[in-house]
């Protein structure tokens, strides 16, 4: 099933979610190539003085990644994000993305991601001021938020119409509140009645960890599509699962060891290239640590990578790990859904 955002037909209704510090271009070609859709950039600033900082200029590197280009852009001032739409357009982002999701205190301190359901007005004028920027371009622009400030003030319903009318073409909504930051379960009843209250695609975000929480969430808010961020730290493959869970209700065996060591050597190969020796290797050790968490002698794995410095020794030692690993077992263990899922939650402020 296809979805359409502005002239853009997207593959599938399953998206990799926008995450600070883990959804780069490596990782995001990589969650396509396994079955997502679709795949935001991580945050871009919509502050000036930072767009030429090395950080910015990574974020926004789209070398080579397939189409549609999705930026994401974060801010408080109206003319600084409309200014900030202009220039992620003219640098090739194909849609633009309005983040009031993140609850991370980094960003809530300055009234920006989901702390600007806070001010509805300046909320209005943001979104209002984005479209306008965007329209001259035939960009669509999209918008990511949460179901509310707090428990008591949940105002998704109120805002998604707000910003249908404003012209927003797709709403994606976090089943949580600025509150809950990553604490207790989303919850998918106000997706639903964001859904139930708009014409335009709604996406439904937080917590779908497996193909029968897919499918349940889809069922229970009417939602158009899927995103999926936590869940994909280190199980990329989990797109194409669902995929196939989707459309025939069975499960898809788990991928064979030797794919995995192949997709995670050529993942770091690309990550090296990006962020160069120095901050590859050390940055490249969070996504190392998310493929063998659950795995035999994961944690001393883990402990064993901080010690190690230089890309050839890191490829290396996962490398032999994986073939250690290859020798003892042909597939990856089966997933277990219930399992806990540890996050750097005020990095990856945008995740699910």
């Amino acid at each position: 099933m296809t979805l359409q955002i502005g002239t853009h037909t997207l593959e599938n209704r399953l998206f990799a979610a926008p995450m600070a510090g883990v959804t780069d271009r490596p990782f995001r070609m990589l969650c396509r190539q396994l079955g997502a859709g679709y795949a935001v950039s991580e945050m871009v600033t919509s502050r000036k003085d930072l767009w030429n900082t090395l950080k910015t200029s990574r974020r926004a590197n789209h070398d080579g990644e397939p189409g549609p280009i999705a930026v994401q852009i974060a801010g408080t001032d109206a003319a600084m994000m409309a200014e900030a739409t202009v220039y992620n357009i003219e640098r090739g982002a194909q849609i633009i993305d309005i983040n009031m999701g993140c609850p991370a205190k980094k960003v809530c301190n300055k009234w920006a991601g989901s702390a600007l359901m806070r001010d509805e007005p300046l909320a209005r004028e943001i979104v209002q001021a984005v479209v306008n920027a965007a329209q001259p371009f035939n960009v669509p622009v999209t918008l990511k938020m949460r179901t509310g400030w707090s428990q008591e003030h949940r105002n998704a319903v109120r805002l998604a119409r707000d910003f249908e009318s404003a012209g927003v073409q797709m709403l994606t909504v976090h089943g949580r509140t600025r509150e809950q930051g990553y604490k207790g379960s989303a919850e998918y009843d106000t997706i639903a009645a964001v859904k139930a209250a708009v014409r335009i695609p709604v996406v439904a975000n937080g917590d779908i960890n497996s193909p029968e929480k897919a499918r349940d969430v889809l069922a229970a808010t009417g939602a158009d599509a899927v995103m999926i961020g936590r869940a994909a730290q280190g199980r990329p493959w989990i797109f194409r699962e669902i995929s196939h869970f989707l459309a025939t209700g069975t499960h898809l065996a788990p991928p064979l060891v030797i794919e995995v060591r192949r997709l995670l050597l050529d993942h770091l190969v690309e990550h090296y290239a990006l962020y160069g020796e120095f901050s590859g290797v050390r940055t490249a050790r969070k996504h190392i640590g998310w493929y063998v968490r659950t795995l035999a002698d994961g944690e001393a794995f883990r402990a064993q990578m901080n010690t190690i410095e230089d890309s050839a020794a890191q490829l290396r030692a996962v490398g032999d790990y994986f073939d250690g690993l290859a020798d003892r077992m042909d597939r990856m263990p089966v997933h277990q859904a219930a399992e806990e899922l540890s996050g750097e939650e005020e990095a990856a402020c945008a995740a699910d």
